[in-house]
């Protein structure tokens, strides 16, 4: 399938730092297209060229196989990490204000429909609660209809209910057809929404494709997670074993043979967990931390 954006050995450099060094990927049209990175990897520089507010210092990005133009502009959304509203405006005044800057603008009342802003509509945008804010922002990024939309780290600082409603959203925007770019620092939410990731780390693509392959590609079925004061003192770790955040953890293909193995070293067993290898282990392994180091 054709893409409808690619990325084509972007280089971004500042005075004594290379902030993206080469990156390259293409997105095809209705999939969503996550990137994930530690702080001060390069993700958010890389979508601020792509979203064309960096110019690239080296590459191209190209839309529809063509470099991007004034019409650019039109095509897309962008909902930023922060955006200032306008003060005493309520929230029909500012879906007003910016859908007057387009040519091409949705019909208002579906948008607010699809956002669920119908009970909000003349509330002042100060007084809006954190999930009341950010639907409003992902309707202004809406308003020209746009074939492809941005979203950078949409739902921080959000509560977990107010997170998952904002997924359900996403969802139904991708339902219409729309491609979505996604940074994010909650692995969950990259799990659920992305066909694909990549994953940047100083300035690189360090692993790309489908979040459930990627994590088949690097681990084993199981991960058995244990408490460390549950391992023996004198017993050093068995190979491939990581020490992470208080716990043991050993990732195996097959349970009984490592659970014969941890009560012949005398491993308490009591607080024992089996799981299944999820993104964040991915990220943790390719990348040394946690996301949001």
């Amino acid at each position: 399938m054709d893409s409808l954006i690619e990325a084509r050995n972007l280089v971004r450099t500042y005075p004594g730092v290379r902030a993206v060094d080469g990156v390259s990927f293409a997105v095809a049209p209705g999939r969503c297209f996550g990137l994930l990175g530690p702080n001060g990897a390069g993700k958010t520089t890389t979508l601020e060229m792509l979203e064309g507010i960096q110019t690239p210092t080296a590459g191209e990005v190209r839309y529809r196989g063509r470099p991007l133009d004034g019409a650019y502009r039109e095509a897309v959304g962008i909902q930023f990490q922060a955006t200032a509203l306008q003060d005493f405006q309520t929230v029909a005044e500012s879906l007003e204000m910016f859908a007057a800057l387009y040519r091409r603008t949705a019909d208002r009342e579906e948008l607010v429909r699809l956002c669920n802003l119908g009970e909000i509509l003349d509330r002042d945008t100060r007084k809006l609660s954190g999930g009341q804010r950010q639907r409003l922002l992902l309707a202004i990024a809406l308003v020209n209809e746009p074939e492809l939309v941005f979203l950078d780290e949409p739902t921080t600082g959000l509560d977990p209910q107010a997170r998952r409603n904002f997924w359900g959203l996403i969802e139904t925007v991708r339902g219409r057809g729309t491609t979505v770019m996604l940074t994010t620092h909650y692995m969950e939410e990259a799990e659920r929404l992305c066909d694909e990731i990549a994953i940047v780390d100083r300035g690189r693509i360090i692993a790309q494709g489908n979040p459930a392959q990627l994590v088949r590609e690097h681990f084993p079925a199981t991960v058995i997670r244990l408490p460390a004061a549950g391992w023996p003192a004198q017993v050093p770790l068995p190979a491939g074993a990581v020490s992470r955040n208080g716990e043991i953890e050993l990732f195996a293909e097959a349970v009984p043979p490592v659970l014969k193995e941890l009560e012949a070293v005398g491993a308490d067993l009591s607080a024992l967990r089996v799981a299944t290898p999820n993104l964040e282990d991915l990220f943790i392994k390719l990348t040394g931390h946690d996301l949001r180091t």
